[in-house]
């Protein structure tokens, strides 16, 4: 039995203790200022999570994938990183992955044990024929969810890389990972409700890693999503904006060269480059790894 009084996101919040006869102004007022805790904590551990980041960014290069494995909220949150993924950066479905223990029924509704499942982790990762190009991230706010800490075993067994996320200090997970990040929140407003504050630093901490890694995987030109899905009409508005943005050009010139190559990033290089040829266009961007600037850069410095 674990002793949940040493981990302290189960502590009791001294500055909270009047939550159940305070107004809705002083409940408010009182979550707020435990929410400002986040991004300072956030910012202590920036070195660790450019670590982890880094090497994100080398097995996703290599052909490997990322792996985020989780239980309940840490689980959840995972799931929901990698899902957005693939409309954001325009990725393969299986380039990130989210696990939650008890599978996706455990999205929507809690699974009785499935935290303490081991023999789970590994079948989960089994399933997707873990391999030691693969990149496995481990989130649990106590650092201690056996389910979390198996597949993070598992992983380094066959050669993976892994990190740990968690939101205590001296976690047993941050001891069996590579890259340990471990932003300490401290108390949570409503004791032991790990969704707030430690989910809070999760959900950033998982914003920066994928992001990040996405952004030198030349999936964003400046600070715009050039790999976007065109699934709805939203998004096509969105990529004809970006397109003129990045080009200069007309909405209806946008428009038509988008209609012409069905991608963003193709159609802005088509009109800058002024190549017409898609399969000329997809190995030039091929060869510098998808990043425009440089792939302009050399295309005009050598007058292709």
């Amino acid at each position: 039995m674990v002793d949940i009084k040493s981990i302290s996101t189960e502590q009791r919040n001294t500055l909270t203790k009047n939550l159940d006869v305070s107004s809705t102004s002083e409940i408010l007022k009182l979550l707020n200022n435990e929410d400002k805790i986040v991004p300072n904590v956030i910012e202590g551990v920036l070195k660790e999570i450019e670590k982890t980041v880094d090497a994100v960014t080398q097995s996703l290069a290599n052909g490997g994938r990322l792996f985020y494995i989780g239980a309940g909220t840490s689980g959840r949150l995972g799931v929901l990183d990698a899902s957005e993924c693939v409309p954001t950066f325009g990725v393969p479905n299986n380039m990130v992955i989210g696990i939650i223990a008890g599978g996706d029924k455990a999205l929507r509704h809690p699974v009785e044990g499935a935290e303490d499942n081991k023999t789970a982790a590994v079948h989960d990762l089994e399933k997707h024929k873990l391999t030691n190009k693969d990149f496995v991230i481990g989130i649990a706010a106590s650092g201690r969810t056996p389910y979390v800490i198996a597949g993070v075993e598992y992983a380094r067994s066959i050669g993976a890389k892994t990190a740990g996320i968690t939101t205590s200090n001296n976690a047993p997970l941050s001891k069996v990972v590579d890259f340990p990040i471990e932003a300490v929140t401290g108390a949570e407003p409503l004791t032991g409700s790990t969704r707030m504050k430690s989910g809070t630093a999760q959900k950033l901490i998982l914003n920066m890693i994928s992001t990040t890694a996405m952004v030198k995987l030349g999936k964003v030109y400046e600070n715009l999503m050039i790999d976007i899905q065109m699934s709805n009409d939203k998004l096509i508005s969105r990529a004809i904006s970006i397109v003129v943005e990045v080009t200069g050009e007309s909405e209806a010139v946008a428009e038509s060269y988008l209609n012409k190559f069905k991608a963003v990033k193709q159609a802005i290089f088509a009109i800058m480059s002024k190549i017409d040829d898609i399969d000329e266009i997809n190995a030039i961007l091929s060869q510098y790894n998808g990043n425009i600037r440089e792939a302009l850069r050399h295309t005009i410095k050598l007058g292709v």
